[in-house]
């Protein structure tokens, strides 16, 4: 059976249909390429009478021409694009707001690609926002450290990356200074009388940041001998339990019981920081009394959670910032050796490190 007609009464017009370029043209009485002309050069190409009636055809049809198409044809997309590993994680986030902002006051707009820490889309997220004609890239990927052979394929376009290296990088590399930060966490823990202390981190993976934090961590112990015990524990996503049993090996031999070093854990980000406040609720432990608590990454809900949160903030919204203009300076012609750009962390001190 046929499909029935549509039947519309004289107050249901059919939508109508977005003006072209040949549109404007005819209702100005001039070809496809002079209204081009006025498009891209406004009236300093044509006589006042043509412009006047190209610029009358455009308002009349309110034709609207598309930005993606002007800039391409001008040679530039004014595209970047943002691949990142994670973006729930809040310092993804942050520094997502960086660059967006640098971007902005410079006329760019970013395109965005999470690839949830799965290192196999990373080329995926790469080819796909090339084919938006993305004049370069800002990575916070995977992040393959040089034992890792393989390279990101960037198809001629300049990339800048962002906390996480790459094998053999030839691009410019943002991060926070990781050696220092995890000093300034290791020593306000001692210098707050802290002397067994356990760093948690996500699972290495030859994830350079995560890597950074652990060997800063177990250098800052090798430096105090005499003063401080330290180990690290990686614990998966999923894997609660192994986490709780880390955390009961350190305070032993448990809440309550008066004991002459004091435990603190030290966590790798926010992401970390929230798992480990979880488990010592679970078990009863007070934080700042019973178990000190310091994590990288300040993250809004760190002064709600018990005493509050002490943290190791980082310049997320200048190391977006910073990563997008140096990019920017590439994609306008800057040509020098990569260059290395590490930021300063800040201590925030809260309750969860009180001091004896």
């Amino acid at each position: 059976m046929p499909p029935k007609s549509i039947q519309r009464t004289p107050e249901q017009k059919a939508p109508a249909a977005k003006a072209t370029i040949a549109d404007v043209a005819r209702e100005a009485g001039v070809s496809k390429a002079t209204v081009s002309r006025f498009l891209n050069h406004g009236d300093k190409l044509l006589s006042a009478d043509i412009a006047s009636r190209v610029e009358s055809a455009i308002a009349s049809l309110r034709y609207t021409p598309s930005p993606m198409a002007q800039s391409l044809k001008r040679g530039k997309s004014g595209l970047i694009g943002l691949v990142v590993a994670d973006v729930a994680n809040p310092y993804s986030v942050a520094v997502l707001r960086g660059v967006e902002t640098a971007c902005r006051e410079a006329g760019y707009l970013v395109i965005l690609f999470n690839i949830s820490n799965d290192r196999e889309r990373e080329q995926e997220a790469i080819a796909a926002l090339s084919s938006y004609q993305v004049e370069g890239f800002i990575l916070n990927t995977s992040g393959y450290m040089p034992s890792k052979s393989r390279k990101p394929d960037h198809y001629g376009k300049p990339a800048v990356l962002v906390d996480r290296r790459h094998a053999d990088m030839q691009e410019d590399f943002v991060s926070l200074d990781n050696a220092s930060a995890m000093a300034m966490a290791v020593d306000h823990l001692v210098e707050a009388g802290y002397r067994e202390l356990l760093f948690v981190t996500q699972p290495l993976s030859n994830v350079s940041s995560r890597i950074e934090r652990e060997t800063a961590f177990r250098n800052c112990i090798a430096g105090r001998t005499s003063k401080v015990n330290g180990a690290s524990h990686e614990n998966a996503e999923d894997d609660a339990e192994a986490l709780e049993q880390a955390l009961r090996r350190l305070v032993k031999p448990g809440p309550g019981t008066r004991r002459s070093r004091r435990p603190a854990i030290i966590t790798g980000n926010a992401v970390m920081t929230l798992r480990v406040a979880a488990v010592a609720a679970r078990l009863g432990l007070q934080l700042g009394k019973d178990l000190g608590l310091i994590g990288f990454d300040d993250a809004e809900w760190a002064p709600l959670i018990g005493p509050g949160i002490t943290t190791i903030a980082q310049p997320t919204d200048e190391l977006g910032r910073m990563a997008a203009r140096c990019l920017i300076e590439r994609i306008e012609g800057f040509n020098l050796p990569p260059r290395q750009i590490l930021l300063s962390g800040r201590l925030t001190a809260r309750g969860s490190t009180m001091q004896e």
